[in-house]
């Protein structure tokens, strides 16, 4: 199982074995050079740790610890984690700040305590054994060299997938396998299994400077303090630049600490939809970075290139994702490795804490009508019906509804036409997710956010982040994705994040002075991959090949006949972006194949 995380730690390996615990991890040295390998101990060695992560606040928890009397064998900052268990049990979780999945054996209890950052950067599957038993690691790969678990397919996941483009934690593609979530720990011992949550970071508190100016001096506090915390390293470290808003926020707040800092953006093929905007920014960002002083590398790659990589794509998340950006962050990440970085901050999380998805300004449609359609076909992705059709189809839609037509991709009614008869009728509707989430019917337009923050960030932008980024041997940093960060967006009403249709006003007031004028007024763009316009050119052919009578999506029953024919037309049709819908399939048909 270790010897399968490689990728993630080629630095060094260890273990550790005692009569009813066996654990091990691959380490990627990024602090302490010296006498940071693991496991990690207290003083009497009763407490073993393992853990893949940082801890940004170590330098601030050790004076304390070392004040009360603790002595510490080693410079890692994980090494807190150890004599915090002594102080406080449990409960020390909750004075992390960082990104993490730890697994502690306490040896006087006889416990294995397994835990996951607030935000969810770090991942951390397990899966209980038939015998009794429970095996864990950082990755599903890993965990499948477990000869005891049963690998079993979970059908209802796989019908998440293609309308999210990756599966929702905690499920994932395996039946009896599941992701620890976020912000929650699992305890083991003789009494069995707990799972609990450690840390909530909704919040209905106001600022206590609540004009305009004292809430983008806060922001540019809290912002600036997780960028600068995230810096800790004792090897060469990078950041992302978009040339947009976020990544330039980062990158020139990490730019005045890190005087040689690299900064990398991914330029291809520069076409135009109506949902992403431009592909190609790369022009942008060359300008950004000679503004601020960094030594930039634009990483030039074509469709053909990304094709190249869809197997290594497939096999890097490890488990059925679709996100096609990813390939541009993965391609970055090669890049990086190259140049030999271990560390790449990115602008990750802007839009979700300080409101910048270009549907936010429409959020608020009313309470839904007291009849509502049963079938929800149009999103905001339609582009061929004008937006304000668009907005009121919407709103006659119910809350969970409307949650996903603002954000999401394939619907029920497309899955039905593109999954086997038997999938599509044992499965529970997608909209579970957005109704799990609150039973209302009417949300607010903070809950949309909200939801975003707690959903779709973690399950998607940090998925892609860590999966892609590690791939390569390089740890993925994400300052908005900080605990100070989220609970302080929380406190956020929508008018402080957006005017009429500007984006992101407190975060652009915040940093206006830091930034050429020009990268403040530009409106959003990512690192998007015009995966509609390819699968209509030079990767139709993964279409025919995804959909066609032999393939591993057909031979496993997953497919009706026919539904190569109508994945097509929807690709087809002009008037919506279906796209990430095939490109869905396409991906789970080379996992099936990959996974043999």
């Amino acid at each position: 199982m270790v010897h399968a995380m490689r990728e993630r730690g080629p630095d060094s390996g260890a273990f550790y074995s005692t009569p009813g615990y066996s654990a091990g991890m691959r380490r990627l040295a990024i602090n302490d050079l010296v006498t940071g390998d693991q496991p990690l101990l207290n003083e009497d060695e009763t407490v073993v740790l393992f853990y893949n992560g940082e801890i940004y606040n170590a330098p601030e928890l050790r004076k304390e610890l070392q004040s009360r009397g603790h002595t510490f064998r080693t410079l890692s900052d994980g090494e807190v984690i150890c004599h915090l268990y002594e102080e406080s049990g449990e409960s020390m979780l909750e004075q992390l700040d960082g990104m993490f999945a730890l697994a502690l054996w306490s040896a006087s209890e006889r416990k294995l305590l397994l835990g996951r950052d607030i935000p969810g950067e770090k991942p951390l599957y397990y899966a209980q054994l038939s015998q009794g038993g429970l095996a864990f690691a950082s990755t599903i790969p890993a965990l499948l060299k477990c000869s005891a678990l049963n690998t079993a397919l979970d059908y209802e996941a796989l019908w998440d997938f293609p309308s999210f483009l990756w599966i929702p934690e905690p499920r994932t593609v395996y039946r009896n396998v599941l992701s620890l979530p976020k912000s929650h720990y699992l305890v083991h011992d003789s009494r069995g299994i707990r799972l609990r949550r450690y840390r909530n970071l909704f919040n209905t508190q106001r600022l206590n400077d609540s004009s305009a100016d004292g809430i983008a001096a806060e922001t540019r506090r809290v912002v600036s303090d997780a960028v600068v915390s995230r810096l800790m390293s004792d090897v060469p470290l990078g950041a992302f630049l978009s040339g947009g808003l976020d990544s330039s926020i980062v990158a020139s707040i990490a730019a005045r600490h890190v005087p040689t800092l690299r900064t990398y953006t991914v330029a291809f093929e520069d076409v135009h939809d109506p949902y992403h905007g431009r592909a190609d920014e790369s022009e942008y960002a060359a300008e950004t970075a000679s503004i601020l002083g960094t030594v930039h590398r634009t990483v030039r790659v074509t469709a053909g290139d990304f094709l190249e990589q869809l197997d290594s794509f497939c096999i890097a998340a490890g488990q059925p994702f679709a996100v096609s950006s990813g390939l541009g962050i993965k391609s970055i990440a090669r890049a990086a490795n190259d140049d030999g970085l271990k560390v790449l901050l990115t602008g990750d999380g802007a839009d979700e804490n300080f409101g910048g998805y270009s549907w936010y300004p429409y959020l608020d449609l009313g309470k839904p009508p007291a009849r509502c359609p049963q079938e929800f076909i149009t999103s905001y992705q339609n582009f061929g019906m004008p937006l304000e059709e668009r907005l009121r189809v919407i709103a006659e839609y119910p809350a969970a509804g409307r949650a996903w037509a603002w954000h999401y991709y394939g619907s029920e009614q497309e899955k039905k036409e593109l999954f086997s008869r038997d999938i599509a009728e044992m499965a529970k509707t997608s909209l579970r997710w957005f109704s799990a989430y609150n039973d209302s019917s009417a949300w607010s337009p903070r809950d949309y956010i909200r939801h975003d923050r707690e959903f779709y960030f973690p399950n998607e932008m940090l998925q892609k982040c860590d999966r892609m980024l590690m791939a390569h041997s390089i740890e993925g940093r994400v300052p908005f994705a900080a605990p100070s960060v989220l609970s302080h967006s929380d406190k956020l009403q929508l008018s402080d994040m957006i005017e009429g249709d500007v984006l992101k006003v407190t975060l652009r007031r915040a940093f206006g002075d830091l930034l050429p004028e020009s990268v403040i007024k530009r409106p959003k763009h990512g690192f998007n991959v015009p995966i509609d316009h390819w699968l209509r050119g030079e990767w139709s052919h993964l279409v025919d090949e995804a959909f066609a009578p032999s393939s591993k999506l057909a031979a496993s029953g997953l497919i009706q006949a026919g539904s190569g024919a109508y994945a097509k037309r929807l690709l087809s049709n002009p008037g919506r972006l279906s796209g990430h819908t095939i490109f869905s399939f396409i991906v789970l048909n080379r996992w099936l194949e990959l996974k043999q």
